[in-house]
């Protein structure tokens, strides 16, 4: 009996320090919530729970995201960029002059600048993204750097593998980062055999048993492609054979993403990031140079094309591509249209929405019929209610699964990237969206969304709020772990 007493008042102990830590350790008031009362109501499995996904590890204090500059040439470079973007913004039309409030966040927070005299390509599913990059990545001259989330051991991955090789034997420099958990099937034989072969490849944050669970959180979400500092691809399509829909399988479910590639200035950032990205996964130093980081005189495009990267991650001081995303929908005065496979909004996006939906702006979100998650799926569902209330429209994705993560806002932005409209995506993973600032490439946007819409079925709200109770409730039940998916 002494022996139950004593293991009872332990216990107690230990939920009181872990309920300390949780208060502590966590910023988001609805995760502290959800967190204190699985360590309260589950015992023991609720605390290793929390401690497998829910600690704040810090990564930042093991990740510095700064290349290798002295202080002077920091101080310098920054003022450089400031005084440059102020420049492109200066000149900028006027997709630019009426987002001023958004390129000024972004220069501030990431110190990424306005870049101008870029060319931009929209790219619609892997049958399209695929043929450019095997045809820059062929006309490579210098180096080329690959960093991707999901990097499958199928045939498109062995073909881009192949032709790494073949570069690599070329005399050109090549360095491949991969995702430790997204790209395991590529793990053991084919990133030895690029090894062997003289390309540098390391994984980022490499999942070890001992932290297997936290590990697992912080993933490298990025899907970053750059071609002697000049070319640069970025968007929601992994290398995997699923984002092509001409492969030969009647099974086959179609894939519909959105990529983007980039010749000129703003591929500059997305040298940054990778090249930090590098630093600390590879643990070689390297800085800036005008190989890495070609003089802007040395781009000439026929296009005029303003383009931004935002990123962020666990490392960032602030949820950069949140307040980016919040900032243009609060700009928004038309209309907002979002695509995302996955939809757990934080409470700040989710209070933009309504606000600007009750405001007159068209807010239209299109989502898969079907996540790939249950649980994430019902989690999605309990916020369609307060959307269709407030005259916002929500379409399910019904031709495929719906992959991509753009918006455009007003006819004059246009955001593609890596980043899904949930909480993992601004809190747990690192990710890059690119913003462009340009009513062509914005309408392209646009039209694919309405064309995608014709592939879609409308919720509609009596239907909706008319459905049995019990879903109605697993729905509500799955909400109070959305701030754990």
């Amino acid at each position: 009996m002494d022996y139950l007493l004593i293991l009872e008042i332990l216990y107690v102990i230990i939920l009181l320090l872990v309920s300390y830590r949780v208060i502590f350790d966590t910023q988001n008031t609805a995760k502290a919530l959800a967190y204190l009362l699985l360590v309260v109501f589950v015992p023991i499995i609720g605390i290793i729970i929390y401690f497998s996904f829910g600690v704040n590890y810090r990564i930042r204090k093991m990740y510095d995201k700064k290349l290798m500059l002295n202080e002077s040439f920091q101080d310098d470079l920054e003022k450089r960029l400031i005084s440059y973007s102020k420049g492109v913004l200066k000149g900028g039309d006027e997709s630019v002059q009426d987002n001023k409030k958004l390129v000024n966040l972004i220069l501030k927070e990431n110190l990424s600048p306005l870049t101008d005299n870029n060319k931009v390509k929209l790219l619609i599913n892997g049958e399209e993204k695929f043929p450019e990059v095997l045809k820059c990545i062929a006309q490579a001259k210098q180096h080329i750097h690959i960093e991707y989330y999901i990097f499958e051991d199928d045939n498109i991955g062995k073909q881009l593998i192949e032709l790494l090789i073949q570069k690599k034997a070329e005399g050109i420099e090549v360095r491949f980062i991969y995702d430790d958990f997204g790209s395991r099937s590529i793990r053991k034989k084919q990133v030895k055999r690029l090894r062997e072969a003289g390309v540098k490849v390391f994984p980022f944050y490499k999942i070890k048993l001992i932290a297997f669970a936290n590990r697992i959180n912080y993933r490298n979400h990025r899907k970053i492609i750059v071609i002697d500092g000049h070319t640069s691809f970025v968007g929601g399509i992994n290398v995997s054979d699923r984002y092509i829909n001409t492969e030969p399988n009647k099974n086959k479910t179609y894939w519909r993403d959105t990529h983007l590639k980039i010749e000129g200035p703003a591929t500059w950032y997305l040298q940054y990031l990778f090249l930090c990205d590098w630093n600390f996964c590879a643990k070689d130093e390297m800085s800036i140079n005008d190989i890495l980081f070609p003089i802007r005189e040395s781009f000439h495009s026929s296009e005029d094309k303003n383009v931004q990267i935002t990123a962020s991650g666990p490392d960032s001081d602030v949820p950069t591509i949140k307040f980016a995303l919040l900032q243009a929908i609060n700009l928004a005065e038309k209309e907002v249209l979002i695509t995302t496979p996955y939809f757990i909004p934080s409470g700040s996006i989710m209070d933009a929405l309504l606000i600007a939906a009750k405001s007159g702006v068209k807010v239209k979100l299109l989502v898969p019929d079907q996540s790939d998650s249950k649980i994430v799926n019902a989690a999605a569902c309990s916020y369609y209610s307060d959307l269709l209330i407030s005259s916002a429209e929500i379409y399910r994705y019904q031709k495929g699964f719906v992959h991509a993560k753009t918006m455009v806002v007003d006819n004059e932005i246009a955001i593609i990237g890596t980043a899904n409209m949930d909480v993992r995506s601004f809190d747990l993973n690192f990710e890059v969206n690119a913003i462009v600032y340009d009513e062509e490439i914005a309408d392209q946007l646009r039209t694919a969304f309405y064309k995608d819409l014709e592939d879609c079925v409308k919720i509609n709200l009596d239907e909706w709020k008319n459905r049995p109770t019990h879903l109605r409730f697993l729905d509500k039940l799955a909400r109070l772990f959305s701030p754990m998916l």
